[in-house]
């Protein structure tokens, strides 16, 4: 295990309802025959993320039943309604008391984006004030990661659907892109046409 591994966490956002889906909550698509939820946090350990904090939201009750999530720390987010901001802050928070220096944070909806990018991204790490993300030809994407020190400036701007985007733009200086274009596909699961991408 790497130093990087040991002092950032996983942080998978998987609060959304799917509104655009019909109502169906993200977590629980299935893909490869399992909840797309349990897929995600297999790319984040598969990664090396040895901490992984999941953030639930709707259907909260159903995913903790269906889903395989053994070690992760839930984070139950009763706001998940208001959009992914309101996800990003809970799951920074329930971070907040453990000894994680940085964050890397995954949505559950991009099952494109697989081990080899989350590990990219990981090894930007260079302490708590590191700020990075993927990058695909040369556009940012997910996953990103947020070192401590700026867990406070994002839980601040992070609001509706914004999560850390506000923060980013702000801090475009010292973000470092990854290029993530080659081992990795930026798509989300929005729509039902999306559904397409799921084995």
């Amino acid at each position: 295990m790497t130093e990087n591994e040991q002092q950032v966490a996983g942080l998978l956002l998987a609060a959304g309802g799917g509104r655009r889906l019909g109502g169906r909550p993200k977590a629980l698509l299935e893909h490869r025959g399992r909840p797309l939820v349990e897929h995600a946090v297999g790319v984040l350990r598969a990664a090396g993320c040895t901490r992984v904090h999941v953030v639930l939201g709707a259907a909260a009750a159903a995913v903790r039943e269906r889903a395989e999530l053994g070690e992760c720390v839930i984070v139950e987010n009763p706001a998940w309604a208001e959009g992914m901001g309101s996800s990003l802050r809970a799951g920074l928070d329930s971070l907040a008391g453990t000894g994680a220096q940085g964050a890397v944070v995954s949505l559950v909806d991009q099952p494109g984006i697989g081990a080899e990018a989350v590990r990219r991204v990981l090894a930007a790490f260079d302490g708590s004030t590191s700020l990075a993300a993927a990058a695909y030809d040369g556009v940012r994407g997910h996953p990103v990661l947020f070192g401590r020190a700026h867990w406070p400036g994002i839980a601040a701007t992070a609001t509706g659907d914004q999560g850390a985007r506000v923060y980013l733009r702000e801090h475009r200086e010292a973000l470092t892109l990854v290029e993530c274009g080659d081992v990795a596909q930026a798509y989300d699961i929005d729509t039902l046409d999306d559904l397409r991408h799921l084995e």
